[in-house]
């Protein structure tokens, strides 16, 4: 697994849930830790912002599956 960069440059959509979410837990825990300048404070919610968007992205698109899922098993060819 990669190395977890919070702030990093790296692309968000490369990230899978897992890491997204892992990337944002280190977030918060550095923000919740304080000590950061003003500048690495702001650039640390920017990021966390982004990955929390990602992560609802995903969550986002794993209800569309499901749906999808949902309506295939309950169509004409299920009642069979």
């Amino acid at each position: 697994m990669t190395e977890t960069n919070p702030t990093g440059a790296e692309s968000l959509d490369a990230l899978s849930y897992e890491e997204a979410r892992e990337q944002l837990v280190a977030v918060v825990s550095r923000l919740e830790a304080g000590g950061a300048s003003l500048e690495e404070s702001l650039a640390l919610w920017e990021r966390g912002e982004a990955l929390a968007k990602r992560c609802e992205d995903w969550l986002e698109g794993a209800r569309k599956r499901l749906a999808s899922a949902r309506e295939a098993g309950n169509g004409p060819e299920a009642a069979g």
